[in-house]
């Protein structure tokens, strides 16, 4: 029987397919918790390092929980299991498991988060909406164009139909009516990149976590500039929010392939954890809306 690969052996792996150099100046990624010679047989698939799967990972007898975000995002000086992330540590190496992070070089890889989520939604002849400067296809978030055009409302309801369900659903800014037919894409907190969006010609933006004045503005320079549009034009680009779990959430089964694809058959296996780790519970309607 084929030894299974040590911890090590993985992170090299992760490192081929989401590369350090590639996140980020302000991100923490890579392995915070683990020995680099124990063996690992299972790989747990997660968005959140949160107590729930830690949970999983121990009841699954995991020996590596892979997260997107990180636990540690800035300095800290101690991991005591008085906190509730040194509990999330200490947990986790008591049981024998360790954890990686692969964020924002994970958010522009191919195969990585944006594609997911652009392949999720029928999104062809893409390109990254920012690229990264050595490497034309990898890059933040995806802008492609949909097999057929629909409205803002079947885009919506699509989107909503593919992802997993959260309290918060899926929020839009636009004509609901207006045709879509190019789509930009960015799993988790996307405002910053309305510029880019706009460059690139997109009907909608599909993202997460908008904000009030960011939303707003972006909507107001579009109604303005569609003062006199085109055949088609509306206002663009429309939004479509989701909250920022969902939209990452799709990437780690690409993720689970492409690492157990990477050892002999069978010596590794991957499970992703279909846990909701959104923060927010419920939402309840305004009456009448």
């Amino acid at each position: 029987m084929t030894a299974p690969p040590t911890l090590a052996d993985v992170v090299s792996v992760l490192e081929g397919l989401y590369p350090p150099s590639t996140a980020e100046g302000w991100d923490a990624v890579g392995l915070v918790a683990g020995d680099p010679y124990r063996p690992v047989r299972r790989v747990l698939l997660a968005v959140d390092p949160v107590a729930a799967v830690v949970d999983e990972a121990v009841d699954w007898e995991a020996d590596l929980v892979v997260t997107h975000h990180p636990l540690f995002l800035r300095g800290v000086h101690s991991v005591a299991a008085t906190t509730f992330k040194g509990a999330v540590v200490h947990r986790l190496l008591a049981a024998g498991a360790g954890l990686y992070v692969a964020h924002t070089n994970a958010d522009s890889a191919p195969r990585g988060v944006a594609d997911a989520l652009a392949d999720l939604v029928g999104l062809t002849d893409r390109r990254p909406l920012v690229a990264h400067v050595d490497d034309a296809e990898r890059g933040l978030g995806r802008v492609g164009r949909l097999e057929h055009p629909t409205t803002l409302r079947e885009f919506a309801e699509h989107v909503a139909a593919v992802l997993p369900a959260t309290a918060q659903g899926v929020r839009v800014a636009g004509d609901p009516d207006a045709e879509v037919t190019r789509v930009a894409v960015l799993g988790g907190s996307g405002d910053s990149l309305f510029d880019a969006v706009r460059a690139a010609g997109a009907d909608a933006y599909l993202t997460a976590d908008l904000r009030h004045h960011p939303a707003s503005e972006l909507r107001e320079r579009a109604a303005f500039e569609a003062a006199d549009p085109a055949p088609g034009e509306a206002g663009t680009p429309f939004l479509v929010d989701v909250a920022h779990f969902a939209s990452e959430w799709p990437w780690l089964a690409y993720a689970a392939a492409d690492l157990a694809a990477a050892f002999e058959e069978g010596t590794v296996t991957t499970r992703v954890s279909t846990l909701v780790t959104d923060p927010w519970s419920d939402r309840i309607a305004s009456p009448g809306h």
